[in-house]
């Protein structure tokens, strides 16, 4: 398993339950979440800046999980 360090552009949305959802799924395509937080909000252009640790599964090049 190894952890990455990212950077995601989220539209704003209506509600705050909606922007936590979209974030999360977001988050999850590159990874499981350990932590994020929204580290800027660009008012004009309706979007946020998320920056998370997430972790991923160790993959070798078969496709077959690794044994750590």
């Amino acid at each position: 398993m190894t952890t990455h360090f990212i950077t995601a552009e989220i539209d704003l949305q209506e509600t705050p339950a909606e922007l936590l959802e979209v974030i999360e799924t977001e988050l999850k395509k590159q990874g499981e979440p350990l932590r994020w937080a929204i580290t800027s909000v660009d008012a004009d252009e309706q979007k946020a800046t998320v920056e998370a640790v997430v972790t991923k599964s160790a993959v070798s090049d078969s496709g077959a999980l690794k044994q750590c």
